[in-house]
């Protein structure tokens, strides 16, 4: 059959990203207590095209997936670039692959048992002259806010709030442990089930622990760099103001990624 994505084409433009996006499909990742963890993934798969080509193989993006929707760990990210940029004949690929994650976690006081969700992605880029690989996590938090604290003769407005990780992969670590790290810079862990003396226990203690935005990038950075594990990584903080029509925000960016 005639194949006219390998045509010639006139223009001389070359485009730097051509491929497939919002690409829902079925994924294995690994789990630090049971191994491996099955969730479903949208995946954004490209690779640049010379000038000289008309189109690119579509097919050849979701052929790949398919080989390692089984196993897309850490490890197997940038081969699974590899094979996109081999197959294609092209000079780089990128993918993202955006996740739930989910953790078994136990309310403080009653124990009570429920599943937490994490947003988590892996980012990619590679090259005949450098491979890049990212790990994404979203993770939500409580804060109290220490100015209404300290001026307020009863109580202080207190909100959700994101904080966002992003750390370039050089050796191996664990979703968890990063998601651990995050949720102890807050005023407060978020649950799924809590009951009513988990409420008050979380309350109680959240006014314990007041935390700015700028408090919450400051605590994950060091407790991120203290692991000694991540040559580049950024922390961003968003909090969902209760009581003002914005968010506050702030962001940290350390190390260096050549």
């Amino acid at each position: 059959m005639k194949d006219v994505q390998n045509e010639h084409d006139p223009r001389r433009i070359e485009i730097q990203k051509v491929g497939v996006k919002n690409v829902k499909y079925p994924i294995v990742v690994l789990d630090k207590h049971n191994q491996t963890q099955s969730t479903v993934a949208t995946i954004n798969m490209y690779a640049d095209l010379p000038h000289d080509f008309k189109g690119t193989h579509m097919s050849r993006f979701i052929d790949v997936v398919n080989e390692y929707y089984v196993d897309i760990s850490m490890h197997n990210f940038l081969d699974m670039l590899d094979k996109v940029r081999n197959f294609l004949e092209a000079s780089r690929a990128y993918a993202e692959v955006i996740f739930p994650y989910f953790i078994e976690k136990r309310a403080p006081v009653s124990g009570e048992r429920s599943m937490m969700e994490y947003i988590c992605e892996y980012m990619g880029e590679v090259s005949d002259h450098y491979q890049h690989f990212y790990v994404g996590i979203q993770v939500p938090i409580a804060t109290v806010c220490p100015c209404s604290l300290e001026i307020s003769d009863a109580g202080a407005h207190n909100q959700r709030g994101i904080v966002r990780v992003k750390l370039l992969f050089d050796k191996f670590f664990w979703i968890e442990d990063v998601i651990s790290i995050v949720e102890q810079s807050g005023s407060s862990e978020v649950y799924t089930l809590l009951k009513r003396e988990d409420e008050k226990y979380i309350t109680e203690q959240a006014f314990k622990r007041p935390r700015f935005v700028e408090d919450v990038v400051r605590e994950v950075t060091e407790q991120l760099e203290a692991t000694g594990d991540f040559r580049w990584f950024s922390v961003e903080a968003e909090n969902f103001e209760s009581i003002h029509n914005h968010s506050a925000y702030a962001f940290v960016e350390r190390g260096s990624i050549d």
